[in-house]
């Protein structure tokens, strides 16, 4: 009898102690006013790219994570731009999960902006800078996670790994391109999350969450049109330019092969939910592959987006030929961004191109991927599920996932087979076209999105690699 009595208590015991810990959350005040002050030093610290001198940032975060006993390790192809990797371990029931973010930045044109661009300048609820969405939000919210999981003394199932990454802004070879090559064992894992996602507002009110799980993969190619070189005052059928340009016209009317993929399929699907009805129609034809030309017509006008994410898509961005209005010249070049589907055939893809120009005096020169191919990361991972949760449970939205048009570097952990979201905090769709958006001139975010993104970040990691979680 006293053994039953004995071993009733101990379970009790077990499941209060079990719900304490579910229930067990930060004191979110004094994290918020940290974080702060964590993310106004490193908008400080002026990290553009080029030239890309991230050593600054990088010495900030390390000092601050050595003081708490955290494991960390750098590492650089260059000394004055070198990647941050921190771990906390778990107990290795299952395979880490990487939290990355990039310290470098965009460069700025310091005349355009009202409040100066390494300012980290605070107003009406704002913090104003070059990084504040781009992505020293990651950063700092990331830095944060690991302090929190430390201090908490949080039993992890999972080592956490926090990748504080350069050259992310065009010069990857100095950031996760060679963490990858030369230091694969310290990032990898079985899951990522990383820049590339929002939560969308419009007029002030949440309508989504879009997490990445998939983008296009950009590539050069260059059309080179030959022809005879001679004075301008005799025209010729031959003229370089005309071939050119006439071919660049076919590119422009050719409309390349649609195709979905799990990525895109909820993500019209999902999109259609919350809809206004004439808009929903369209996105369910497409699913339906229902009166398709009329819908791709009415996205390439209204929605480029959209359009651009059922397709391999061209746009000719450089023109270049003759140096004298009065010489024919003999060459002519045209350079074309082109953004490819995951799985598309590049071979094929470049003979299909030539068929369309049909012009002997025009080369076609594909200049390779500059990023390497992967497979979309799956919606039905544990992870995924877990982050449709703490998204509900923080935003009280639906998760869309998204195929992002733009690249980033979550393409070199996917070609090495890790599952990589892209998440991001609350964005105002309206900010963009007013230029305060990521890349603009007054680049800024809302200091509410900040904190709930590393609450959401909180509760999400907390759920993905302990047994208990936070619900």
């Amino acid at each position: 009898m006293r053994i039953t009595i004995l071993f009733t208590f101990l379970i009790c015991l077990f499941v209060f102690s079990n719900s304490q810990a579910q229930i067990k959350q930060p004191d979110w005040k004094a994290i918020e006013e940290e974080t702060m002050q964590h993310f106004q030093a490193l908008l400080r610290m002026n990290t553009s790219d080029p030239p890309g001198i991230e050593l600054p940032a990088v010495i900030y975060m390390k000092s601050i994570l050595e003081k708490e006993g955290i494991e960390v390790k750098t590492f650089g192809l260059d000394p004055n731009r070198p990647n941050l990797v921190a771990r906390i371990r778990g107990n290795g029931k299952k395979k880490p999960i990487l939290i990355m973010g990039h310290t470098d930045v965009v460069n700025v044109d310091s005349t355009k902006w009202i409040y100066p661009p390494f300012s980290a300048t605070r107003k009406d609820g704002y913090v104003y800078g070059r990084g504040s969405v781009d992505d020293k939000d990651n950063a700092s919210t990331g830095l944060m996670l690991i302090l929190m999981l430390k201090r908490m003394q949080v039993v992890l199932d999972r080592d956490i790994i926090f990748l504080a990454e350069a050259g992310e802004e065009g010069s990857s070879q100095y950031g996760i391109e060679y963490m990858v090559k030369e230091h694969w064992p310290e990032i990898e894992a079985e899951y990522c999350f990383a820049e590339g996602g929002s939560v969308v507002r419009i007029g002030g009110k949440i309508a989504y969450a879009g997490v990445a799980t998939t983008e296009k993969v950009p590539s050069e190619v260059k059309l080179i049109a030959r022809g005879v070189a001679g004075h301008g005052s005799v025209p010729l059928r031959s003229n370089a330019i005309v071939h050119l340009s006439q071919a660049i016209a076919k590119i422009a009317a050719w409309q390349t092969p649609m195709r979905l993929n799990e990525t895109t399929q909820a993500f019209f699907k999902r999109m259609a939910e919350i809809s206004t009805p004439d808009l929903a129609v369209r996105y369910r034809a497409l699913i339906n592959h229902e009166n398709v030309d009329s819908v791709q017509g009415y996205l390439a006008i209204n929605k480029p987006g959209n359009y651009s994410t059922l397709r391999t898509s061209i746009s000719p961005n450089i023109f270049k030929g003759g140096y004298r209005k009065n010489v024919i010249p003999s060459e002519a070049e045209a350079t074309l961004d082109v953004r490819s589907l995951p799985d598309e055939d590049m071979p094929a893809f470049i003979k299909s191109m030539k068929e369309v120009i049909q012009d002997s005096a025009i080369e076609i020169v594909f200049k390779g991927l500059s990023r390497p191919p992967g497979k979309p990361s799956s919606l039905t991972t544990e992870a995924f599920k877990v982050m449709e949760g703490a998204i509900k449970r923080a935003y009280n939205t639906i998760t869309i996932p998204t195929m992002l048009t733009g690249a980033t570097d979550m393409a070199f952990l996917r070609s090495r087979g890790v599952q990589c979201y892209g998440i991001g905090p609350m964005i105002d769709s309206e900010d963009g076209p007013k230029g305060f958006g990521a890349h603009s001139d007054q680049e800024r975010i809302l200091e509410e999105a900040l904190h709930k993104f590393l609450r959401f970040q909180w509760d999400l990691v907390t759920n993905l690699a302990t047994q208990t979680g936070t619900k």
